[in-house]
This record gives structure tokens, sequence and C-alpha cells, in this order.
């Protein structure tokens, strides 16, 4: 069997396409294979700038015959029909066989091919690949028609097995396959003959050039770590810049270069941040005093002089770029030493979104939250509501206008010079946490107030101008947010009723989007105090109701009516995340259904502590034992209520009992009732299953020995409604009819 390789030549492939080309054209080229008959072992994808290489192990010299038999029309049809028959199996009428079957005699196609060389089928496959490769940029050169990511120069194709190598016969726009391929650009130009991958790597490492992306990331790394470690230094680790870099470079050489004196005192993110995002250059740090006090480069060629001259010319460039850093670092202190005021204001003049307002009245809604928040996260609510009008502040720096991703951390190094205390200051570097699955979660009070209240913000925004969240598409990241929420919540054990928090900012954007000047003014300071005194579809409405009237107290009508839909399709939306998370954890979907149907379902925290407990008991006997008890009792209220047209859900009393049994199950839900509502109300949910698991026995018990359906209607219905006293005990704890099984 031979081997097949493929190297595609070209100028330099942007590092970030790399990766994801490589395993394109495996695909395009295995899949293609496949389908033509020509199966293999085993098939590895590689990169460097300048080539895409394709190593495929065990390929079949050619595709194996096929013999396949074809039912046409029937004898007798149409001549067009039958030709369209012919033309699709490509035979002609004489070659057609008639047998009879159980409709008549019917034409049959006996459709024979031969087996084709491998090297067709490759030749054929790749030019397909090439000619179709989905880059996501692609550009044409010359006269000629090929799109490529950069100029195509060579392509190398050969299969190769025991005899030796033959080159696959294929050219593509004047480009002819061949088995030669170049080295390294500067320090081993010129081409030379490859006969297999083994000898093609091992060619290519002699003339300085290093196959595997992997190989030289690794190859950066060590002789990073290496140089930093000899001078007691430590490298910041960096993956996403090690990928980029391992894909800029073939031959790698690692340098170490020095930071000016005049830098070094930049905050160490502000230095890094520079560094990687105009140099890639790797921060290294000093692990004593934490600042950034070199930097290594990576370089594409061994020099004479050792990089000395490259090291030169990229500390002169790295010390303008960085001469700019500081330039803004103090140009914003200065802002900052004045409160950041200027920051604030030119804020109210950026738009957040054209239905949602401004950043700055999305800042004063963000800080109101917050202040409303903070007695439920123990922080004090005047430094929260602080920390959500600092928190952007940091949006109209000239640092983060450079570099967007130091938005947050900037506002942790201004919060200082403004005035502000170590809490504010925190909040601002964290309330965009947690961004991911795998992102820490803050835990400092008013940082988890000022986050809460950002996300709960903006999701509460958008479901107020209906702009939610469907299918795949999520362009205002609304997911991310609610799941960041949910984290915030449970990580934190925090009891926060979302539902009223909903509510109220529902409300208040509501106001801001149809009111302006002092009138929605004097409706947000009156919905603040009476949503903290009563509530706000209570005393809330009805106050600014009495201080208003005409078109506005018709519209907060109209919004009095349509908020609470509002409210629970963003609860809902909630707890479709909370299920994902959730099951994530390995709980049963299930599970969460049945105490998602109990009441306070916005309380996030008491509903997971809810479906733990209901968890462990359900994976204990007795508690699969009562599920189906309680399932057997509701299908039968179920279809003697259906029959009687009524409801027993009321009346059973002991006096009607007959059987000892049952006598023994009024006792027995008699006492698990005196515990479970004494547990519920403390939220001692171990306590309540335990008290519900107890009821196991004496329902298996009565279900043995009492007839339900009796000829006496008086005890059928005493013990119907017994029934439903049953549910109804165990439905206090959670809804078992939603539990599967």
């Amino acid at each position: 069997m031979p081997d097949l390789l493929i190297e595609l030549f070209s100028e330099e492939i942007p590092a970030r396409m790399q990766k994801r080309a490589a395993e394109d054209l495996k695909k395009l080229v295995t899949d293609g294979l496949v389908e033509a008959g020509l199966t293999y072992a085993g098939a590895a994808a590689l990169s460097t700038p300048r080539r895409l290489t394709l190593a495929v192990e065990g390929l079949l010299d050619k595709s194996p015959d096929t013999r396949e038999e074809r039912k046409g029309p029937k004898v007798g049809a149409p001549d067009k029909a039958i030709d369209g028959f012919l033309r699709g199996a490509g035979l002609t009428r004489e070659q057609l066989e008639e047998r009879d079957t159980p409709k008549g005699p019917v034409y049959f196609a006996l459709i024979e091919q031969k087996g084709r060389p491998a090297a067709d089928i490759v030749a054929e496959v790749l030019e397909a690949a090439i000619r179709n490769f989905p880059w996501p940029k692609a550009m044409r050169w010359g006269a000629g028609s090929l799109r490529w990511v950069r100029p195509l120069h060579s392509i190398l194709c050969i299969l190769s097995d025991e005899a030796g190598a033959s080159v696959v016969p294929l050219d593509v726009d004047g480009i002819k396959a061949g088995d030669m391929t170049e080295g390294h650009r500067f320090m081993a130009p010129g081409p030379f003959a490859v006969v297999s991958f083994a000898d093609y790597e091992a060619k290519l490492k002699a003339t300085k050039v290093i196959l595997s992306s992997d190989e030289r990331a690794d190859h950066i790394w060590a002789e990073a770590q290496n140089a930093a470690f000899a001078q007691g230094l430590e490298i910041v680790e960096d993956r996403g810049l090690l990928a980029e870099v391992a894909g800029l470079v073939e031959w790698p050489v690692v340098l170490m270069g020095d930071i000016a004196d005049e830098f070094i005192p930049l905050p160490p993110e502000v230095l890094q941040t520079s560094m990687r995002e105009h140099q890639k250059f790797f921060s290294v740090k000093n692990p004593k005093s934490g600042l950034i006090e070199k930097f290594v480069t990576v370089a594409n060629r061994e020099t004479a002089d050792h990089g000395a001259t490259i090291l030169a010319g990229n500390q002169k460039v790295l010390s303008a770029r960085l001469a700019d850093a500081k330039f803004f670092w103090e140009n914003d202190l200065r802002v900052a030493e004045t409160g950041g005021a200027p920051w604030l204001d030119s804020l109210s003049n950026v738009t957040f979104h054209n239905k949602l307002g401004t950043q700055g009245e999305r800042i004063e809604r963000i800080a109101q939250l917050a202040r409303a928040i903070a007695p439920s996260v123990d922080a004090d609510p005047d430094l929260a509501a602080k920390a959500g009008r600092w928190a952007k502040a940091d949006l109209s720096s000239e640092m983060v206008y450079e570099f967007p991703e130091l938005q947050g951390l900037m506002g942790k190094y201004y919060a200082a010079p403004a005035g502000y205390p170590v809490e504010v200051a925190n909040a601002a570097m964290e309330h965009y946490s947690p961004l991911g699955p795998s992102d820490d979660v803050p835990s400092a009070p008013v940082s988890v107030a000022v986050a809460l209240a950002d996300k709960l913000d903006t999701l509460t925004g958008f479901w107020a101008i209906d702009e939610k969240p469907t299918g795949s598409k999520d362009p205002f990241a609304l997911r991310r947010a609610a799941l960041g929420v949910i984290r915030l919540v449970l990580e934190n054990d925090l009891r926060i009723a979302l539902d009223q928090l909903f509510d109220a900012q529902l409300l208040r954007h509501e106001i801001e989007l149809n009111e302006n000047g002092s009138v929605r003014e004097a409706l947000l300071r009156d919905l603040d105090k009476e949503i903290a005194d009563h509530g706000v579809f209570g005393a809330a409405i009805r106050t600014v109701l009495d201080h208003f009237d005409g078109d506005l107290s018709k519209h907060l009508e109209k919004v009095k009516e349509s908020l609470p839909d509002t409210s629970r399709d963003l609860l809902g939306f909630f707890h479709d995340r909370l299920k994902v998370y959730l099951r994530d954890k390995g709980v049963r979907h299930d599970v969460i259904d049945a105490c998602l149907a109990m009441p306070n379902n916005d309380d996030l925290t008491l509903l997971v502590k809810r479906a733990a407990a209901l968890t462990a008991f359900l994976s204990t006997e007795d508690g699969e034992n009562l599920l189906q008890g309680v399932k057997r009792s509701s299908n039968i209220l179920a279809q003697a209520e259906d029959k009687d047209g009524v409801e027993y859900s009321y009346g059973a009393d002991v006096k009607f009992a007959e059987a000892d049994e049952e006598k023994a199950l009024f006792a027995a839900l008699d006492t698990a009732e005196a515990a479970i509502k004494p547990a519920m109300e403390a939220e001692d949910f171990a306590a309540a299953m335990q008290a519900m698991a107890s009821l196991r026995a004496p329902i298996d018990t009565f279900f043995e020995a009492v007839q339900i359906n009796t000829d006496n209607q008086v005890v059928r219905r005493n013990r119907l409604n017994l029934l439903s006293r049953i549910r109804m005990i165990c439905a206090g704890v959670a809804d078992l009819s939603r539990i599967e099984g």
C-alpha cells in the first residue's frame, strides 16, 4: 500500500489561519479519497507559515471494482423514460436485461466499473480541494483564475512505496505537481527532492524548517523559560500568543531584550498588552516585584551577531510603542485625579443602544440597581452605588480606547487617584466577570452587587425592547450574561428574589423609554422608594399614578399589564440556562423540572438546594418506591375524577376508614405533614424528604390491602380523597409528577 504526501507551498499564510487550513486540507482530501473508494490507515495534517502538508499512510493502490444492479422502467415504457434510465446507467439498450416480475417484464441494468489507479483519483481530489479551498479570505494573482490565501508557488504530490516514489500527474492553473520543495527562505534557499514523508521531514529540518507547529511552540516556550530563569525572572504565560508566534516562524530563534527603565513603572498589564498586541512579544516579569522588566521576541533566523541587530531594532520600535502607552497613562491619571468627572460626562454622549439610551443613562441604572441588590449581598448600599457609577468610567480613558481589552482593569488603577476606596476599585475590575464557564466569580460584596446589576440591566433592557436571543443567534451575549448571574448567585450562596429585580428594572426601562426630563426623574425617584418599601406592581404603580395623569397614566396602566409577562418570560430564559448549567453538574432534567414547579423558583440558591435534596432522595430505595406510589395515586385519582366529573381534593376523614392499613396511612400522613411543614419553612429539604420517605411503607401496605373502588360510595370517596392528600403532601416538597419513571 502506498503512502501519499502533499505539500502546498506558498507565500506566508496568516498565523491565525494555519491550523484550520491544515485540517480543512485533511478533510477535503481524505473525504474525497474515501468517497472514490480509496481507504487509508491514517492521516496527519501539518503547517508552517509557507506550507500546508498532508501525509496519508496505507492508501489503497487502486479503487475496488464495483458491480451494481439497477432496476429500470417496465418493458414497453415510453422511449423517453427508457432513454433517461440508459443515460443514468451509462449503457445502451442492447445491454439491458429483461426480467419477469409480479408486475410484468422490467428492464434491469448491470453496471460494472473497473477500479481506478490511486494516482488518477488523488489528482482529481487534490485539484478539487485546491480550487474549492475554504479560505476566510483569498486572492488572485497574475493572469490565472486560481484563488489562494497568498500566491501558491508549487505543489508537491507523491505516492511512495517499497519500489520508490512517483509523482501524481496534476496541473492546477499552470502549477504542475512534482517531488520538489524548499527549505528556509533565508538560511537554506533552493529546491530539493523528497521520496517519502520521513525523508521530507528530515530534509526540512536539515534546511532549517520545523514542520510541526506544536514542536515549534514547545521549542519557543522551553528556550524562553530557560533564558528568563537564567536571570532570575519568569515568563508571563500566554498560550494564545505562543500559538500565534509558532505560526509566524519556521525556524524559531528566541531572543531576550530589555525594557527602558522609564517604562517599567507602568502597570504590568499595560506593558504586557502593548507588547503582545503590537509586537507579539512575551513579557518577562520579576517574581519579587511583579514588574515587567524584559521581553522575549522570536526571530525567524539565526544571525552572525546572535540576534543583536534584531534586538536593537525591536527595542527601538518597542520604545516608541511604550512611549505612547506612557503618554496615555499619564493623561488618564490627570483626569482620574479630578475625580473622573470628564469621563462620566462624556459617556452621557455615547450611545449604548439606540433603544436603550446612552452609556451615562445605563450607568445610572446600574448604580441604582446595585444599591438595591447591596443588602442581599452584605454590601454597603452607598458604596455599591458609587462602584456602579465608577465601574465603566474607564471606557472614556485614552488607555482603554487604545486597548479595549483593558477595560475594567484600568478602572481599578484609576480608582485610587480618583479618591475611591479599594472596594470600588476591585468592583471596576471584577464587574464584567464571569465572562465564561472557566472564569473566576467575584466574591467581594460590592463587586458582586455591581456585577449582578450590570448583567441584569443588560438582560432586562433587551427584554424590554424585545431583542431576545433566537436559535443560535445571540448578538448581545445575553445567554452568557444569564449564566454569569446564575454563577454569581450560586457560587456566592446568595438568596435573591430575581423576579422582583426583573420587575423593578423592567419598569425603570419602560419609564426611561417613554418619558423624559423632570417627569422621568420624579418617576424614577418615587419608583426606587416605593419598590424598596412595597414591591413593584402594588404601591409603586399606585404612587406614580397618584402623581401624574393623562397620557402618562394610560401608559403606566399598559405597563402594569405587560411587564409581568415580560418578567416571567425572562425568568423562563434563566430557568433554561439553569437547566444547562445543572445538567453539566449531573442533575437530571426531570428533577430540575420538579423543583421549578415549586413556589419561589426565582430564588436560584433555594431551587438548587431543593434539587440536590430531591436527587439524593430519589437515589434511595424508599424514594424510588414512594415515587411509584405517588404516581399510582395520581393515576387512580385522574381516572376517577374523569369518570365522576368531580375533583377529589378534600374531605378525607379517618372515621370512614375501615381497614387497619387505611387507618395506619391516615396516621402516617398526619405525622409526615407535621414534620414536612416546619422543615420546608426552615428550608431543611433533607428533613422534608426524609419525612416524605417515611410514607413509603404505609402507602405500599395500603395499596396491597385496600380496594379503592369499593361498592360503598362513601368509603370510595373517602379513599380517593385520601389519595389526594398523599399527592398534596408530597407536592408540598416537590412536584413528583414531573419525575420520569
